[in-house]
């Protein structure tokens, strides 16, 4: 069973409806609210054991709201956009939670945030707001590396056996997944840039 595109229909064309109240969308939402139930468990409790499990639980529904999604034809213009936003903020959010814990070096939180930073403007100057560009396969294979790696590199930090080869772990995982973020977010970059040009020659063109 393939991870990337699960459940889609060979053959059908996915279809963006102008829904709103979807069971994708509503785990979508439900994934960004484990974020301050993560930060709490990290910064106040010290409960590394119930972090892990809350970060597995919010990666286990990104691949599961994307099949239910694609399987039962409850795409929509708004998951399109919500999902991966949730995503990154998820990533950000649990990246300075983790800094501030000093489980990570703050160089690694600069590496997530400055890519992301980056298209932020270039979106707010061509679009003022989202782009509205298709996730690609590398973002979508950056997301799930990291989404791995910062769990194993939490579970590191526990007083259990094996310590040394989650942290080893982690750190395969999420440098993979840095790799993959940066090359992903220049390629956005270039399809913001050619999107936006088109727009203003369009727009020049019917002035």
């Amino acid at each position: 069973m393939r991870f990337i595109g699960a459940g889609s229909h060979p053959g059908r064309p996915q279809v963006d409806h102008d829904l709103i109240f979807t069971v994708p969308n509503v785990l979508t939402v439900l994934r960004f609210m484990g974020v301050p139930l993560f930060v709490w468990l990290v910064l106040w409790q010290k409960e590394y054991g119930f972090a892990v499990l809350v970060l597995v639980i919010m990666g286990s529904t990104d691949w599961v709201d994307g099949y239910i999604a694609r399987r039962f034809d409850q795409t929509s213009k708004l998951g399109r956009i919500l999902d991966p936003l949730a995503d990154r903020a998820a990533l950000i959010a649990v990246a300075v939670t983790l800094a501030i814990a000093g489980v990570v070096q703050w160089w690694y939180l600069a590496a997530l945030v400055v890519p992301d930073a980056i298209l932020a403007i270039a979106s707010l100057i061509y679009f003022r707001s989202h782009p509205d560009l298709p996730v690609s396969i590398i973002g979508k294979i950056r997301t799930g590396l990291l989404l791995v790696g910062t769990p194993l590199l939490v579970l590191s930090k526990l007083p259990i056996p094996y310590t040394d080869a989650y942290f080893a772990a982690a750190w395969v995982f999420l440098g993979l997944g840095l790799l993959g973020h940066w090359i992903a977010a220049y390629n956005y970059y270039w399809a913001i840039l050619r999107k936006g040009k088109e727009l203003r020659a369009n727009d020049g063109g019917h002035g």
